[in-house]
């Protein structure tokens, strides 16, 4: 199943039709979208379109989850130069309510010749088919719109994959430091408690330093334990790898776990006493920040 961003343009139109005595209207329609938390529809209609609103709905919810949808439609050929003639019996038509006007209202203008072609134009749109081809677009509309947001999608997973494969190099550098980092926190410990029975020993007997060295080992059990943080990270991006390969709407999951990614990582830094292992854990944050910016574009 692909992954699909939030992000994605796509319009469809009908045929322009040719200027006959019987023109049918030629509609637009345009998809675009962009990042939200939740599914999001906007329609911006023309006032002859305005029915088809419920149904076009219907059709965007059942095949979206998430973004910031607006949708465009309207309807082509209402000012091309080639203007329809009107027929004589529209123009009888009109004559005969414009004198049936003026007998109860004297004072009212005459139609133009600009409002005689609009009023003509209009009543050859053909209303009652609008709905039913304004549809068709629309479904051909939201497969192009699909496809748009599914390019995009695979651009932003290989994006991601590829700072996968950089956090676990990051990981597999971290870990030979491990045992030089257990070393140098042992060898600080045992300074410390020869330190606490020298001075302990002397003043209050061996209690306290039993006392003293019960709180240094808390500490140094505390301050080592960074294998436990590589292995969760390795766990989070094995997990993030398997929903990328799933595909459909990950995005909120993916979100979530790049949280979790981040804590491991902060909390890595938060734990070294090595220059090298402070620097491992700043990349390993540029990098996750980097994912976290483009899972927010993901359905």
């Amino acid at each position: 199943m692909a992954v699909y961003s939030m992000t994605g343009y796509a319009t469809a139109q009908s045929g322009t039709a040719a200027a006959t005595d019987a023109p049918r209207a030629a509609l637009g329609i345009e998809i675009r979208s962009v990042n939200s938390r939740f599914l999001d529809l906007t329609f911006k209609l023309s006032d002859d379109l305005r029915g088809a609103e419920p149904a076009l709905r219907e059709l965007l919810q059942s095949r979206l989850k998430r973004g910031k949808v607006e949708v465009r439609a309207w309807i082509e050929g209402r000012h091309d130069a080639a203007t329809r003639t009107p027929s004589p019996h529209d123009l009888q038509k009109l004559v005969a309510l414009q004198d049936g006007i003026q007998a109860w209202c004297p004072k009212a203008a005459p139609l133009s010749v600009a409002e005689i072609l609009q009023i003509t134009s209009r009543q050859s749109a053909q209303p009652g088919d609008w709905q039913d081809t304004l549809m068709d677009l629309g479904r051909q509309a939201m497969e192009a719109f699909l496809a748009s947001r599914a390019r995009e999608g695979a651009k932003l997973v290989e994006m991601l994959l590829d700072r996968l494969r950089q956090l676990r190099q990051l990981a597999r550098d971290a870990q030979p430091l491990i045992p030089a980092l257990v070393e140098q926190q042992r060898q600080r410990f045992l300074d410390r408690w020869n330190e606490a029975l020298g001075s302990a020993g002397a003043q209050t007997g061996s209690e306290a330093a039993q006392d003293r060295a019960l709180a240094e080992a808390t500490a140094y059990a505390i301050r080592i334990d960074v294998a436990e943080e590589l292995t969760r990270l390795d766990a989070h991006l094995a997990e993030i790898e398997r929903l990328l390969g799933k595909g459909g709407d990950v995005g909120k999951r993916l979100d979530f776990l790049i949280q979790e990614l981040h804590r491991e990582a902060n909390t890595l830094g938060s734990k070294s006493s090595s220059l090298e292992l402070t620097r491992i854990s700043v990349d390993m944050k540029v990098l996750i920040e980097q994912m976290r910016e483009q899972v927010q574009n993901l359905e």
